[in-house]
């Protein structure tokens, strides 16, 4: 992996936890990997654009993370599965000083999330609202799930950010999808943006914010670049004003 932005310089694996790593307190990052014309997806799934590099991204920013924050489509989608210690992140975890595991948080607004499914677990947390059925609420509860109730009609991200907090889950990485990353964004909660960039042109597929225009342009900040195997690692901050502050 080479850093081509804010300085030149190849990174190892050490060097790559230090190049993402945030100071401490709240912040939430989103992660995405996206080809040139936007496309997020390959035949429905995000590996179609992946490479090594991409790979050593996201270990390392679930590395970091206190919590995974999901959508239950892209959870669903992608296959999750909870954190294992003996994986490649719970490995690197462990390297670094942390719990070698960590929660995914499911956003759902219908609580779809089931008893049997992969992360239907007790260290699965399920983000929703009031409005879900509360037989499936309670059902994923007695799994073991613990159910955050943020909101009433829709899920309220902010709410749930603040019953992450309280529960010392301040670093939040969030991996998607699209309507979970367009609702953090106009909510004006999303501190960070990790675009991984793949060299490929996908046409019609799932794109990066998908759906229609923004209320307002979010006007983003890059602050660090990387690049290997012609795939570039892209760090932007958010939430800047016309001075460049925030």
């Amino acid at each position: 992996m080479r850093r081509l932005l804010p300085d030149q310089g190849e990174l190892d694996e050490a060097a790559l936890v230090e190049a993402y790593r945030v100071p401490a307190g709240r912040h939430l990052r989103v992660n995405f990997i996206a080809s040139l014309d936007g496309a997020i997806t390959v035949d429905g799934k995000s590996a179609g654009l992946g490479s090594p590099g991409d790979k050593a991204v996201f270990r390392t920013l679930r590395a970091l993370a206190d919590v995974v924050l999901v959508g239950h489509g892209t959870a669903a989608a992608e296959g999750y599965r909870p954190v294992a210690a003996d994986s490649a992140v719970g490995r690197l975890r462990a390297a670094i000083g942390r719990a070698p595991t960590a929660p995914i948080a499911v956003v759902s607004r219908r609580a779809s999330l089931a008893p049997g499914d992969r992360l239907a677990v007790p260290s699965t947390i399920l983000v929703t609202c009031a409005a879900a059925d509360p037989a499936r609420r309670q059902a994923v509860a007695d799994a073991g799930v613990e159910v955050l109730v943020c909101g009433d009609d829709d899920v309220d991200l902010a709410l749930a950010l603040d019953r992450l907090a309280e529960r010392g889950l301040e670093q939040v990485l969030c991996e998607g999808g699209p309507t979970l990353f367009r609702s953090a964004l106009t909510a004006g909660l999303v501190d960070e943006l990790d675009l991984s960039i793949a060299p490929a042109l996908v046409g019609d597929a799932a794109r990066l914010l998908g759906g229609s225009a923004l209320p307002d342009p979010a006007r983003l900040a890059l602050r660090q670049l990387l690049a290997e195997d012609d795939v570039l690692f892209a760090r932007y901050d958010l939430a800047y004003d016309a001075a460049g502050g925030r």
